[in-house]
This record gives structure tokens, C-alpha cells and sequence, in this order.
């Protein structure tokens, strides 16, 4: 009976670790399809990250080269202003230089028709004096 008790035991200690092993292996298999589950995803996700990423920097130039256009616009829209401005400004200066000389030269003509007028008027002043002499005497 010994033996029987002995045999029986032998045979449940090793079903117990036939079946014991055999369910650590399924363990240890469903870990590592787990973790292979887990990288995929990791994977998927930094993927899906780097592509955002990539988005928004393109995104991110294509408004950097808008700005710098509208940016030379605005620049050039204020040269042509300031041209523009110049030009007005050098033609009102020459209004006014014109202006100025034809001032100078109707006051010349005024200043020589009155050294006229005057020297008319001392003229005949002496031709008169010289009358009443020669009538005088």
C-alpha cells in the first residue's frame, strides 16, 4: 500500500507540474503577443505623431511665407508712397521758386516803370524850369 500511496503521488506531483508548465508557457506566450501588441501600437502612435508633426510644420512655413509676402507688399506699397511724396514735395518747391522769380520779376518791372515814370517826370521838371528861364529872361 506503500507503494500505491508513493505511485499516486509521484503521478499528481507530475500532472501538477506537466500542467503547471504548460500553463506558464501559455502564460509567458500571452505576455510576449501582449508586448508585441503594445510596441505595435507605440509604433502606430509615434507614426501618427511624427505625421502631425510634419503637418504642422508645413503648415507652420506656408504662413511664414505668407507673412514675408505680404511683408515685401507693404514694403514696396511704402516706397512707391515715399516716391510719390518726393515727387510732390519737388514740385511744390518748384511752384514755389517759380512763383518767387515771377514775384521778383513783376517787382523789377514795377521798380523799372517807376525809375521811368520818375525820370519822365524829373525831365519834364527841368524842360519846364528851363521854359520859365528862357521865358523869364
Amino acid at each position: 500500500m506503500k507503494k500505491v500511496v508513493l505511485s499516486l503521488a509521484l503521478v499528481a506531483v507530475l500532472g501538477l507540474s506537466f500542467t503547471s508548465c504548460r500553463e506558464t508557457a501559455d502564460k509567458a506566450g500571452d505576455a510576449v503577443e501582449n508586448a508585441a501588441d503594445a510596441t505595435g501600437e507605440a509604433l502606430e502612435d509615434a507614426g501618427d505623431a511624427i505625421e502631425d508633426t510634419v503637418d504642422d510644420a508645413g503648415d507652420a512655413i506656408e504662413d511664414t511665407i505668407d507673412d514675408a509676402g505680404d511683408a515685401m507688399d507693404d514694403a514696396k506699397d511704402a516706397a512707391g508712397d515715399a516716391v510719390d511724396n518726393a515727387k510732390e514735395g519737388a514740385n511744390n518747391m518748384a511752384n514755389d521758386v517759380k512763383d518767387a522769380a515771377n514775384d521778383a520779376v513783376d517787382g523789377a518791372k514795377k521798380a523799372g516803370s517807376d525809375a521811368v515814370d520818375s525820370a519822365k517826370k524829373a525831365g519834364n521838371d527841368a524842360v519846364n524850369k528851363a521854359a520859365d528861364k528862357v521865358k523869364g529872361m
